[in-house]
């Protein structure tokens, strides 16, 4: 039961440095302190968020909030802290555009950034913090994480998903992630919004990531493990999760029991937005990698901008390295634009090539565009190349995700040019897409008679069809 007196006593005195540090002489394995804890989060909340004119938190009790989410040994206080921590997080935003919800401000006027400078974070990310980032980052401390700890985070996370049974404590690793990357993208979101490099240079991201290249860790690495834990994700959700999830016994009380089977029960809810906060880490890495190259190409980037190896690239070769992932990762990747990017890279890696744009060329001649890749199917050996370096399924796939992808785009084109009046060209474009797209796949099926087509290409060319029917 929650002791009142001491939750006035909070309220009243603002939560004290004594009091915090008094309460974390003590862990959280017996059911007193964890109702002290739930009871010091309530305080927490009723102080800032709970207020018309509420203030954060000052530091040193955010600093307690992401102690108890990272050391917590009761899922009850665990999954408390983390809602806490991210309400916190939408309620006093670190950073954001200035005039978006103004009624009195011009829909033309120029939006300024505003950046909370003094705001606590979870990731330190300073290089004149190295002293405080070896003795931060660790576990055991229970504070804010370093670059390396943020690479051990989702190493961690790629040991315990593959394992036969997903232990209690590995859910406290996945709301610490999903935490980590809503202030990602709090920070990044209107950084990248300004179109600025100068401001998107100085975003968490962005630091995070030189931060990786710079120190023994390795960023090429960090990026495979993500990709990992994104695919091992999504054949965990096609999968039966009931056996996978082992509530670990204690002496807690049944009212922290109830909350384990609880958990256990919404482990599919949990590994599901697991699974969609590695896709926007990893949507927000692409979108940085192409405001850095715009910003290379107008020459606003210095040598303080160190050179990585773009993500889709990291992207290409670990789907060319495993195949067996190219279905999980285009199924998961549901974007179209960064999908198509992705497709057409891929395609484009493997269709042939001549030497030279000369009239006796035999390869293909096209731009890299998904219209190009198909096009390039049209040349019998440039076909039966492809099928020979990536095999006939997975250029089903990506031809399939690709047409979906730029069907997307094209549908929300029409909608804008129905507006503008452009809606002739917009069904021409997207007649002459699912021509291309069918003749693909009949150039596919001629190259190799004994190919059976896929359900998703059955789909995507039954799609197709309807399409030039309902134009015709």
């Amino acid at each position: 039961m929650e002791n009142p007196s001491c939750n006035e006593r909070w309220k009243r005195a603002g939560i004290e440095d004594n009091m915090l540090l008094t309460m974390f002489d003590a862990s959280d394995t017996n059911q007193d302190a964890v109702d002290e804890r739930i009871a010091f989060l309530d305080a927490v909340r009723a102080s800032s968020i709970g207020l018309e004119r509420g203030k954060p938190p000052t530091s040193k009790i955010f600093g307690a909030i992401f102690h108890m989410l990272r050391t917590g040994k009761s899922l009850q206080l665990i999954v408390a802290s983390y809602k806490l921590l991210v309400d916190l997080e939408k309620h006093f935003p670190r950073a954001y555009l200035s005039g978006v919800d103004d009624s009195l401000s011009s829909s033309n006027s120029p939006r300024k950034l505003v950046v909370a400078e003094e705001a606590w974070s979870p990731l330190i990310l300073y290089l004149d913090n190295a002293t405080a980032v070896s003795e931060t980052g660790d576990k055991q401390s229970g504070g804010p994480l370093d670059p390396s700890s943020f690479h051990v985070l989702i190493g961690e996370l790629v040991e315990s998903l593959t394992e036969s049974e997903i232990q209690a404590a590995s859910v406290k690793n996945l709301l610490l992630f999903q935490y980590l990357v809503i202030v990602l993208e709090g920070d990044f979101i209107p950084r990248n919004a300004t179109m600025n490099w100068s401001l998107q240079r100085e975003s968490l991201l962005n630091v995070l990531l030189i931060l990786q290249g710079s120190r023994k860790t390795n960023y090429k690495s960090l990026m495979k493990d993500c990709v990992e834990v994104i695919c091992v994700l999504c054949q965990l959700l096609q999968n039966d999760l009931s056996k996978k999830f082992e509530v670990e016994k204690s002496s807690e009380s049944q009212s922290s029991k109830n909350c384990h089977a609880g958990l256990s029960l919404a482990l599919l809810e949990v590994l599901k937005n697991a699974r969609v906060s590695m896709k926007k880490l990893l949507v927000m890495i692409m979108a940085l990698d192409m405001s850095r190259k715009k910003a290379d190409i107008e020459g606003h980037t210095s040598r303080a901008d160190s050179p990585r190896t773009p993500l889709v690239d990291i992207v290409l070769d670990e789907l060319a390295y495993s195949k067996d992932t190219v279905p999980h990762f285009l199924k998961i990747f549901s974007e179209p634009k960064w999908k198509l990017e992705i497709v057409v890279q891929y395609l484009w890696k493997y269709i042939t090539k001549p030497s030279a744009r000369t009239r006796r060329s035999s390869g293909c001649t096209e731009d890299a565009t998904f219209d190009g890749a198909l096009k390039c199917f049209s040349n019998k050996n440039g076909t039966k190349s492809i099928i020979k370096k990536i095999g006939g399924d997975v250029v089903q796939l990506l031809l399939a995700h690709g047409f979906q992808a730029q069907l997307s785009i094209l549908s929300e084109t029409n909608a804008n040019d129905n507006i503008g009046g452009g809606r002739e060209e917009g069904g021409s474009a997207l007649v002459d897409l699912c021509q291309a797209f069918i003749s693909a796949f009949d150039s596919l099926k001629s190259t190799d008679r004994d190919m059976e087509i896929l359900s998703i290409g059955k789909e995507a060319l039954f799609t197709a069809a309807t399409a030039i029917s309902m134009k015709s």
